[in-house]
């Protein structure tokens, strides 16, 4: 029968403020789906930098006049350091050959550059990427043959400070939603406890204890908070349908970009859609012991 009961009041609080639930969901399923938006995004970028970072080279561009033994001296030196993983040497033809397979979709930019325009190169992979430093030390511009020193992880640094940026401005948004969310819940719980004042204050004096009074509206929050979840896991799995399997396949089918697979959509879902019930009574706990008597 408490059961019962508790079930009953819980249904019926959420039909008198109909329109305050609706807007507490809505706002509660925005606020989580940002959020799981940007713990995708974060786990997005932590694969990819995985991927980039473990390719990341060291290009030593050589000099138009570069002699076979400054050349030697260089492959020596790139030998023996502790800091080099492994190295190539690319011609000028080689280097031509792999400018026309790279830009064989812009056949006027391949005319017009011409065969030697192209510098041969050392393409160099470190043991630690962070140490470019020490390889730009070592060969510096315009020395012993060596015409220029490029690290392929100052673009790689911009284009992940660029995602970094994009991940914490959705997660800032979800923060403010939240907080909005919360308010609402707070507000809604107020004005519900408020409304049923007469019926709590008979029910405490028959002997009915404060938590038993306050249970309704605790779940009322909580099961709120649970239709936002779910309805932003829903719009999680509407964006890897519809956005990542569609818009970002030729990318993701290239390598240029990680997928995001099924289990970490599912697993973030989980867990926003806990979050949001946890917050949920929470809050809704909070406010009735600060604001309501019951």
């Amino acid at each position: 029968m408490r059961v019962n009961f508790v079930l009953s009041e819980v249904a019926s609080g959420l039909r008198r403020n109909l329109t305050m639930t609706v807007a507490m969901i809505l706002t509660t399923a925005i606020s989580l789906g940002l959020m799981g938006t940007g713990l995708l995004i974060a786990s997005m970028i932590s694969d990819m930098k995985e991927i980039y970072y473990d390719k990341v080279q060291v290009s030593i561009f050589l000099a138009d006049d570069v002699t076979e033994e400054q050349r030697q001296a260089i492959q020596s030196e790139l030998e023996s350091s502790d800091e080099v993983k492994g190295f190539v040497y690319e011609s000028r033809d080689e280097a031509y050959e792999r400018f026309r397979q790279q830009f064989a979709q812009q056949p006027e930019l391949v005319e017009n550059t011409p065969p030697d325009a192209l510098p041969e190169s050392f393409r160099v992979e470190l043991e630690n990427p962070e140490r470019y430093q020490v390889i730009a030390a070592a060969f510096p511009n315009g020395e012993a043959g060596v015409d220029q020193v490029r690290d392929e992880g100052d673009f790689l640094d911009r284009l992940f400070s660029l995602l970094n940026g994009a991940r914490n401005a959705t997660l800032a948004v979800a923060f403010v939603q939240a907080a909005a969310a919360l308010l609402l819940i707070s507000n809604t719980i107020q004005l519900a406890a408020f409304n049923r004042r007469n019926e709590t204050n008979i029910m405490r004096l028959v002997g009915a204890s404060r938590w038993y009074t306050q249970l309704p509206f605790i779940l009322e929050a909580a099961l709120a908070g649970l239709i936002g979840g779910l309805l932003a896991l829903g719009g999680l799995v509407l964006t890897k349908m519809l956005f990542v399997d569609r818009t970002l396949a030729g990318p993701i089918k290239a390598g240029i970009i990680t997928s995001v697979d099924w289990g970490q959509v599912l697993g973030t879902g989980a867990f926003i859609t806990a979050a949001g019930v946890v917050l949920a009574s929470v809050a809704s706990y909070v406010t009735l012991r600060l604001y309501v008597r019951l």
